[in-house]
């Protein structure tokens, strides 16, 4: 029987294989934690998952740009409130230079508060002729290679669960207490740019900033008067991976009847775990959160628009983002003959670009990174092959922190293969440090502001015909 023929419940994904899966020696601790997470408050509300989606409907019909980012995978090590608030900072520059120069709200989606588990490429590490399980995010085992610290231990969920909360807890407090003032991040944002040998280029996008919010000063519109300039609404997302995790913090909605994941307001399907028929396509079907779904090389058209049929069946925008994951040697082959197939079955759903998952080398001394002008250039294909194909550029999924790490090569501020052991944090995958991350921003704010240039050309002969 089809997937979507099938009856759902928040546990019918225990019926179908389960790619990715950890292996618990102790399955009566395990239970008996899922229990225990089964008791606890929600991270989430379902009414906050309705709104992200009215949001990304926005998006999904052209009217609303995502920027989606954050942690690799977070670190019970690194969790402190400076190292939230600086990727909050950062995060907020990033979508105040977006929202100007594309004239449209910016959906804000973090990679936080639940990105703990991660697929790998192998289940086994090897090291000096040593064998142990990969590390699979702090959720699961240790990042230390031994023996111990690679074991999967159920109760590293209940640490998870409530480093989530206390996240959230911080992120809401600078989302409506002041922090995220427009006038506050717009600053800056300033001396960002006066410190970065991009200066010159960057320049005028930020005088054109302060010469708006100069005109609404002047017109009585501050932040003390107009609650909107003062705060800004911000959602969590992460990888839907550990299922049962996900299932213990699955709740039915009492006002609606669905069900919803609250461990997070978004989660996703990777390129890993995104087989039709297995446990994580048949637990997202059935809850009512917006998806996200990685769409790498080796997914074809017809597989694409079947995982559509079962995941957002009755097509309803802002349900479904598609991440594209290509890399920029791959992305002109691969992301056209799926835009078309999802265009040509009336599909509304979100496109954003991943520019950093098929951008991952490894470097002549052995640390794996990824490079910057690679970054970029897939960036600039994904909204260049959009443009082409007359489909909206809706976003971008990006691996950044706050802090200055030296872990993705290149940028304004250069960092050579040389530099990449001088703090080189992540456990995983290599991270976007801050400068990085607002440098995209600028790039991806120019090619906003030309899509905006060409909307606006096209709406001319419209709006003189009427």
């Amino acid at each position: 029987m089809p997937a979507a023929a099938s009856k759902w419940t928040p546990e019918s994904w225990k019926s179908k294989p389960v790619a990715q899966a950890p292996v618990y020696q102790n399955a009566a601790e395990l239970a008996e934690v899922e229990r225990r997470l089964g008791t606890f408050p929600p991270l989430v509300f379902a009414g906050e998952a309705r709104k992200l989606q009215k949001s990304l409907a926005q998006v999904a019909n052209g009217q609303a740009f995502l920027l989606q980012g954050g942690d690799c995978a977070e670190s019970f090590a690194e969790h402190s409130a400076n190292n939230i608030r600086d990727f909050f900072r950062v995060f907020l520059q990033m979508a105040v230079v977006l929202t100007y120069a594309g004239g449209s709200p910016v959906v804000k989606v973090g990679r936080i508060a639940g990105q703990f588990a991660k697929p790998r490429s192998s289940p086994m590490e090897k090291k000096d002729g040593i064998e142990l399980a990969s590390y699979r995010g702090d959720i699961i085992n240790g990042p230390d290679f031994n023996a111990e610290a690679r074991e999967p231990d159920p109760k590293r969920q209940l640490e998870a669960y409530r480093q989530s909360a206390a996240t959230l807890n911080l992120l809401r407090a600078f989302a409506v207490g002041g922090y995220a003032d427009l006038e506050r991040v717009h600053q800056w944002m300033l001396g960002f740019v006066k410190g970065s040998p991009q200066a010159a280029r960057y320049e005028q996008l930020a005088q054109r900033i302060s010469e708006t919010l100069a005109f609404m000063r002047a017109c009585g519109i501050t932040s003390e008067n107009t609650p909107q300039l003062q705060g800004t609404s911000f959602y969590t997302s992460h990888e839907a991976l550990l299922l049962g995790y996900e299932t213990a913090l699955t709740r039915q909605d009492s006002t609606s009847g669905d069900f919803y994941a609250t461990s997070g307001h978004m989660v996703w399907i990777g390129d890993r775990t995104r087989q039709l028929d297995h446990g994580h396509v048949e637990f997202c079907r059935g809850i009512k959160n917006p998806i996200g779904l990685k769409c790498g090389p080796t997914l074809e058209a017809d597989g694409l628009l079947r995982l559509i049929d079962v995941l957002d069946p009755k097509n309803e925008a802002g349900r479904l983002t598609l991440i594209a994951r290509f890399g920029s040697d791959k992305i002109e082959k691969h992301l056209p003959q799926l835009i078309r197939a999802v265009k040509k079955a009336g599909r509304n759903v979100v496109w954003s670009c991943d520019p950093m998952h098929g951008n991952t080398i490894t470097a002549a001394n052995g640390y794996k990174t990824r490079p910057f002008d690679r970054v970029l250039e897939e960036v600039e294909e994904f909204f260049a092959i959009h443009r082409g194909e007359g489909t909206h550029a809706g976003g971008v999924h990006i691996e950044m922190t706050g802090q200055a790490v030296t872990e993705c090569t290149g940028g304004a501020n250069p960092i050579m293969e040389t530099d990449l052991s001088d703090r080189y944090h992540t456990h995983c995958d290599p991270r976007l440090n801050a400068d990085q991350a607002l440098e995209l921003a600028f790039l991806i704010a120019e090619r906003l502001k030309e899509e905006r240039t060409v909307q606006n050309a096209q709406a001319l002969p419209t709006a003189a015909a009427e």
